[in-house]
């Protein structure tokens, strides 16, 4: 009897020791066939975000998505934004970036979005938290067992309390500003004035949310525009 629970002891380890190595097998084989960190392009992480997060968007045909936005008159470009009701920027930094750019781009972000997320590799993550205002979105991005795009929500977006209107309508083309003003009444000769000038007679007489309003559809009326990407 003794014998015989002894059999049956050893015959549990054995099993036991079987299924911890091939545990560690499995282990192994993944981390072998693992994408490594630094193969992962923005272009990847940008393609991965938009059919893995941001396909609530794409399937809208009131939404907007566009890659490589200009900001200020591209000062700055934002990897990807969505317009709706409201404009809210994601920006990609993967793990071969360097974010010594980033303080500049980010003073724009803050003037010219809504809405503001970062994606970013892993070893940004803890600079990021240091660098970022607190209503900015942060995802990081990483690679799984098979070497696809994961993606990882650490801090949801909130309303940028920083918003400037002025930097905002600079979304607008010259000729789309000068067909809303005068559509609102100005004269021929307020309308012969410079860019900047026709910007602060506009946001002197909309709400912000006029403003994203008029942004949005003078953006869906636009021909050939080489950031544009409509929802299909």
């Amino acid at each position: 009897m003794i014998v015989s629970n002894l059999q049956k002891a050893k015959t549990q380890h054995s099993q036991y020791d079987r299924r911890q190595e091939d545990q560690m097998t499995t282990i192994r084989m993944a981390k072998r066939h693992r994408l490594p960190h630094h193969t992962l392009r923005d272009q990847d992480i940008r393609e991965a975000l938009v059919k893995k997060r941001l396909t609530r968007y794409t399937s809208k045909s009131d939404t907007i998505i566009i890659h490589e936005l200009g900001l200020a008159h591209a000062k700055s470009r934002i990897d990807v934004a969505t317009i709706n009701g409201t404009i809210h920027g994601f920006e990609i930094k993967s793990t071969h970036d360097s974010l010594n750019r980033f303080p500049k781009q980010l003073e724009i972000y803050c003037k010219a979005l809504q809405k503001l997320t970062l994606v970013v590799a892993t070893r940004h993550i803890k600079r990021i938290y240091e660098m970022v205002p607190f209503w900015c979105g942060i995802i990081e991005v990483d690679t799984g067992p098979r070497g696809g795009i994961l993606f990882h929500h650490l801090r949801e977006p909130k309303r940028n309390p920083s918003l400037d209107l002025f930097i905002l309508a600079h979304l607008l083309w010259r000729d789309e500003a000068k067909t809303i003003l005068a559509v609102r009444g100005a004269s021929k000769l307020e309308l012969r004035a410079p860019r900047a000038e026709l910007y602060r007679m506009l946001i002197a007489d909309v709400t912000e949310r006029e403003l994203m309003k008029l942004i949005k559809s003078s953006m869906m009326q636009r021909q050939a525009w080489r950031d544009q990407l409509r929802p299909s």
